[in-house]
């Protein structure tokens, strides 16, 4: 089944943006708050279109906790559990405090209430499961487990895609490169930025049109990274790379409404190796969990219908088509988030350069780079409405709302979580991943392909792992580059009071720079102590690289289930890139 959009009016109340004081932490908190009151309204208007009443809630297979929303202290509740282990923890955390689990409706863990989340719901709704729960943040020699199978994860077959095809590099793996450990050189795969520079140039060429304004300094202001600092565009080639990329596959027909007889403790039967009862439907086998009948079958639908030749997207028919547009303008519209995201980013840590230049709060003010900011966001919700498909409407709504909670999380974590590996790593996902791998995803649906099928689901297992990857290792380039190849100032997170990978590594060496950590470098000396402590270490910054090699072998082998193209392998090229460079 389809997703079909049925759009109702809806008039919403903008959100009101605080006052700002550059030196104010609460000032800076309030905006970011304001932002996210602005995101979450547009991501349950869209939730409404699927269903005007909140009638009923899923239930929650793991443990839920209750998050209190203005001093966001978490604690425990006490709930069913299924699982007979005495031994039942959190299977991400590497630490004693295992009280940050998100309830099966919950987009968010870190700013939205669970009450105010359930009333938005119904049975019809999307409800999202971060990724950080669907896919191993962690890996087994730091306390990471495998997930437990859920909607958003529950179809990871390496063969079926591959049925009758030949796959070279099948079992290739990143450290098979120069770079990553091996000695084959990463040029024989091809290069995914010349394979997409023409496809993407006409609609580089427009996004500084689409996002034009009648008041000169405004528009001057949103069009700043587009037309002078636009960097590689990143996102947008990994957009479209990933669209050529699925259009390889043929989309799985998951359209049963089969039960299964569950088991005694009421969830379904598991096969021997521990995953949901299934049934097959046109030879795809579908767990039991998943099979509900019309609209409310979200999790193995979404997906866009498709008007090609053929009725179904491939290679020969993709470029020009309605199909590969909507997926171009998607990667327009990320890259617009992307950049709202850093001009607010810039007003929030009063940060003086971007990109090699001045930042646009430097060149206009505080107040034109808010709104430059908003205008953009604002641009990006009308242009992600007009893709028409309701479930990309709520998945990119999602990544919205997850920036923001980043930035909250970032901003009000406790000072005991400042030092956990788990905590850094799910603001890391909600700051940089969470858009990445949303958007992943959300191509897959576009290009014909439902919620829960293969190939959307290694897509968002691909994004998440590659900006994990990515954000690591730019955190380690923050105390390995200089100024003047960044872009912008090194040691800019340690001037912000925030520890990343490498301190926080170093940190679990020296137990001398944890109190340090802990009050986030507020005292004279403390940066220059925390540095001495990781220049120390003859392990923290070789932990660091270990843990981005990680999740990049992980994206690797998320888009090692699609067929062979000179997409897929492009972007293992990319994936390559993305631990191996220098700025």
């Amino acid at each position: 089944m389809h997703s079909r959009n049925n759009y109702k009016n809806n008039k919403s109340t903008p959100a009101s943006l605080s006052s700002m004081s550059s030196s104010s932490s609460s000032s800076r908190f309030a905006y970011a708050v304001g932002i996210l009151g602005l995101f979450y309204s547009s991501s349950q208007y869209t939730a409404s279109a699927f269903a005007p009443l909140p009638t009923s809630i899923s239930n929650s297979k793991s443990n839920t906790a209750a998050i209190e929303t203005i001093n966001y202290k978490f604690q425990n509740v006490n709930i069913n559990n299924n699982n007979n282990n005495n031994n039942n923890e959190n299977i991400y955390s590497t630490t004693t405090n295992k009280s940050m689990v998100a309830t099966s409706f919950r987009s968010s863990p870190v700013v939205v209430s669970e009450e105010a989340e359930a009333l938005s719901h119904s049975e019809t709704t999307l409800k999202l499961i971060p990724s950080y729960e669907l896919f191993q943040i962690l890996s087994k020699e730091e306390g990471g487990a495998k997930p437990e199978i859920a909607a958003g994860n529950s179809q990871r077959s390496s063969t079926i895609l591959k049925t009758g095809t030949v796959d070279t590099l099948a079992n290739t793996r990143l450290s098979d490169y120069v770079g990553c450990g091996g000695k084959t050189k990463i040029e024989t795969l091809p290069d995914p930025f010349k394979m997409v520079e023409k496809e993407l140039k006409p609609f580089a060429d427009s996004i500084s049109e689409l996002v034009s304004s009648d008041q000169p300094i405004l528009s001057m202001a949103a069009k700043h990274f587009f037309e002078k600092r636009h960097g590689k565009r990143f996102r947008p080639t990994i957009v479209q790379l990933v669209a050529k990329a699925v259009a390889a596959a043929t989309p799985e027909q998951l359209t049963s409404t089969t039960t299964t007889e569950a088991g005694s403790n009421g969830e379904p039967h598991a096969d021997k190796n521990g995953h949901a009862a299934t049934t097959t439907t046109n030879g795809v086998a579908v767990p039991a969990n998943e099979k509900v009948g019309g609209v409310s079958g979200w999790e193995w639908s979404g997906a866009s219908d498709v008007e090609v030749e053929g009725g179904v997207v491939t290679p020969t028919n993709h470029q020009g088509s309605e199909v590969w547009r909507k997926q171009a303008q998607l990667g327009q519209i990320v890259e617009m988030i992307h950049v709202a995201s850093l001009i607010h980013d810039d007003v929030l840590d009063e940060a003086d350069t971007r990109r090699g230049g001045e930042a646009v709060h430097k060149l206009y003010s505080n107040k034109v780079a808010v709104l430059a900011g908003d205008y953009l966001l604002a641009r990006a919700s009308v242009l992600l409405a007009r893709l028409e498909n309701t479930a990309v409407v709520q998945i990119m709504a999602t990544a919205l709302e997850s920036l923001v909670s980043g930035e909250v999380m970032q901003l009000k974590s406790p000072p005991e979580t400042l030092l956990q590996m788990e905590s850094y790593l799910k603001k890391s996902y909600y700051k940089t991943a969470s858009l990445i791998c949303y958007a992943c995803r959300s191509t897959a649906l576009l290009g014909g392909h439902s919620y829960s099928s293969t190939v959307a689901t290694a897509m968002e297992e691909f994004g998440f792992h590659l900006g994990l990857a990515f954000q690591i290792q730019d955190d380690i380039l923050d105390f390995t580059a200089a100024e003047n190849v960044l872009g912008k100032p090194a040691l800019a997170d340690m001037d912000l009071g925030l520890s990343t990978a490498p301190i926080l590594y170093a940190a679990e060496e020296y137990s001398q720079l944890r109190p340090l950590v802990m009050r986030r470098f507020k005292k004279d000396g403390d940066k220059q102590t925390a540095l001495e402590y990781l220049y120390k270490s003859e392990t923290a910054m070789n932990k660091a690289k270990n843990l981005a090699r990680f999740h990049a072998e992980k994206a690797v082998a998320a888009l090692l289930r699609l067929p062979q193209s000179e997409a897929r392998d492009a972007l293992i090229r990319l994936t390559h890139t993305c631990i191996t460079r220098k700025k």
